[in-house]
């Protein structure tokens, strides 16, 4: 048994908390990003809406420390304003060569022990879906399995998009128009933008939460680090916004995540989204990226027959939400 101890985090922590979490997410993150988010988040405030569930937000961090000083584990247990009610979503994560030893448990005892407190009726985390140890670990504790996100990477050194061109152009024959966020600048363009957000969200697969307001929705979309407006490829219709396409540039690797894709319904059905998709694939090229990543719903058929099928996106390990159940 390793000697460690467990307290909560500080400012000194940003730096070995970056560490751990790029060990299980997909693209690594940096000490800057996790302060910067930290700092966009007032002050924890917590409240239960009439029928006694948990609401509002709050986001309390525990580190495990070892011996000689050194943080051998994270865990975070946050709630968003939109989240659902009673829900608070949870990351811990230990260092690969600590595992086995009691640190995870301890933090894991942590994060209930609030949970208690504040009332919480269910804790979700998301793990990597081939993380076979960490997957047996959350059984242990109660969490099981509520949805399977899958994984897909496009190597952009090897793609070809000729053939798909005619998508954009059968797109724009039918009186479809395709600018970028930096060709329209201003707020009633992003409130056109976070209203079209709102509605294609509804058909997502499992997504069932509220939707955030329009400073929060801009905070965390296309103000995000590594999001631009150029990099934000919006189809219109007269001046209606009907879909849309994000891109995220992670400044360690490069490469860039497709953050949101969306078509609203009535206009799903005439390769919109695919056209974006190119559009999107196109700016990536131009940037020299080297790759592409993305995650859809497993139940998402028509926008993983766009990725894998039409794009040629490679599937990789995905993740698995997992859900446990206080009440």
């Amino acid at each position: 048994m390793s000697n460690y101890t467990i307290r909560r985090f500080g400012r000194e922590d940003f730096r070995a908390a970056a560490g751990l979490l790029s060990l299980i997410w997909s693209e690594p993150v940096t000490a800057k990003q996790l302060q910067d988010d930290e700092e966009s988040i007032p002050p924890g405030q917590l409240h239960y809406d009439e029928e006694g569930r948990l609401m509002g937000w709050d986001r309390p961090k525990w580190v495990a420390v070892n011996g000689v000083g050194e943080v051998i584990g994270y865990a975070i247990a946050w709630r968003a304003p939109w989240n659902e009610p009673g829900s608070l979503n949870v990351t811990l994560v230990v260092h690969p060569d600590e595992r086995g030893r009691g640190a995870g448990r301890a933090l894991s005892r942590e994060v209930r022990e609030w949970a208690r407190l504040v009332k919480a009726s269910r804790l979700v985390c998301f793990m990597r879906e081939n993380d076979e140890a960490s997957l047996s670990f959350a059984e242990r504790r109660g969490y099981l399995l509520e949805r399977h996100t899958f994984e897909s990477v496009l190597d952009l050194s090897s793609f070809t998009d000729q053939a798909l061109l005619p998508s954009i152009r059968s797109a724009e024959s039918s009186g479809i128009m395709f600018v970028t966020l930096k060709d329209e600048p201003g707020e009633a363009q992003e409130r056109k933008l976070h209203e079209l957000y709102r509605i294609a969200h509804q058909d997502i697969p499992g997504y069932n939460e509220d939707f955030p307001w329009f400073e929060e929705w801009k905070k965390w979309s296309i103000n995000l680090a590594g999001v631009r407006p150029e990099y934000v490829h919006i189809a219109k219709d007269g001046d209606r916004y009907v879909g849309v396409v994000t891109l995220q540039q992670n400044e360690q690797t490069q490469a860039m995540y497709h953050q949101f894709t969306g078509v609203l319904p009535e206009y799903r059905g005439r390769r919109i989204g695919l056209a974006l998709k190119l559009l999107a694939i196109q700016t990536a090229r131009a940037a020299s990226v080297p790759y592409l990543r993305t995650h859809n719903d497993s139940l998402n058929g028509p926008m993983l027959r766009i990725n894998r099928d039409l794009l040629g996106f490679q599937a990789v390990p995905g993740n698995f939400k997992m859900v446990c159940s206080l009440e």
